[in-house]
């Protein structure tokens, strides 16, 4: 076994783990409260189409802040927008179509320190 994990280039417990197969695969995680969490949430997402989980996470939070509500994590706005597909597309931006020619131009170019022209002036 110490060989074989050694070849493989993982711990001998973790191989013995996986040879057991005890380990089950994770299921998709669901709290209880997100069912209350998504009306408020696709009511929002439906007003303004174009504000991300950020922003929805902040008039979210807003919301529940006037009803004494608890605080909502970011991440957990994220996670139940990408569930229900209410994330935004990602915005790609295409790169601009100057080319660069490889020269760069200053306005007050910095001396050269250069070796051999210093060691020439000392010997003069």
């Amino acid at each position: 076994m110490k060989r074989v994990a050694e070849v493989l280039g993982v711990s001998r417990s973790q191989l013995t783990e996986r040879l057991k197969g005890s380990a089950k695969p994770r299921s998709a995680y669901f709290k209880t409260e997100d069912a209350e969490l998504l009306k408020p949430l696709r009511s929002l997402v439906d007003e303004r189409a174009t504000y991300g989980y950020r922003r929805i996470t902040a008039l979210l939070n807003r919301e529940r802040l006037k009803n004494s509500l608890p605080r909502v994590n970011h991440k957990r706005v994220y996670r139940l927008m990408s569930q229900n597909g209410m994330l935004l597309a990602a915005l790609h931006r295409q790169a601009s179509g100057r080319v660069h020619d490889g020269k760069i131009i200053t306005i007050r170019p910095k001396p050269a320190l250069d070796v051999r022209r210093l060691r020439d002036r000392m010997l003069e």
